[in-house]
């Protein structure tokens, strides 16, 4: 129970004040946590979503289920910290940031938690409206989360990464704007997407 609330305690410390904890990132030659993070996180989220198909969705169980649920899954959590990672560095790069691959996955790793419960949210979606308004706040946060990581632990210039931001804000609100918001929430709920059509 104690790592347990340890553990809570964390994630909330890292969601209130994100930038106390990206500070005292720094690159000392080992991912290996961040990578296992994501691969923990990846498994539970697929773990909760497989069972809130099972429970509520009428899913059946079956090999192929319980296989994404255990193995894709996760293994899609460890290649997004990999391809968030190299984007973070093209961040920094733009903002005149440090160009540190490692510190840039570490910071990833770090607030992985967020991906089971973006998985549950997204999952929770059962219409329309619940699907414009949940994918909204989870990419509204996931770009809190890449201003924190670049400026604070990848030390770039505030005025920059403002900017940046900015721009992928704008980039998202293109796509919720245009028809390609389809493909994008289809990815995310496909049975909530289709009563948006």
């Amino acid at each position: 129970m104690k790592k347990i609330k340890k553990w809570f305690a964390k994630i909330a410390d890292i969601m209130i004040n994100p930038k106390r904890h990206f500070k005292k990132i720094v690159a000392d030659g080992n991912i290996d946590d961040a990578m296992m993070r994501a691969f923990i996180y990846g498994l539970l989220g697929g773990v909760l979503v497989f069972g809130l198909r099972a429970l509520f969705g009428g899913a059946a169980v079956t090999v192929g289920g319980i296989f994404n649920a255990l193995v894709i899954t996760p293994v899609i959590a460890v290649a997004m910290l990999f391809v968030f990672g190299g984007i973070l560095m093209m961040m920094s790069e733009i903002t005149g940031g440090e160009r540190d691959w490692e510190i840039a996955v570490k910071a990833l790793g770090s607030v992985f938690f967020v991906y089971p419960l973006i998985l549950v949210l997204n999952y929770a979606a059962f219409n329309c409206a619940s699907l414009w308004v949940i994918s909204i706040i989870v990419d509204a946060y996931i770009l809190y989360l890449l201003y924190n990581i670049v400026l604070h632990a990848m030390h770039a210039k505030k005025s920059s990464v403002i900017i940046v931001i900015g721009v992928l804000a704008l980039f998202l609100m293109t796509i919720y704007a245009t028809d390609y918001r389809s493909g994008w929430m289809m990815i995310k709920n496909a049975s909530a997407m289709t009563s948006c059509i």
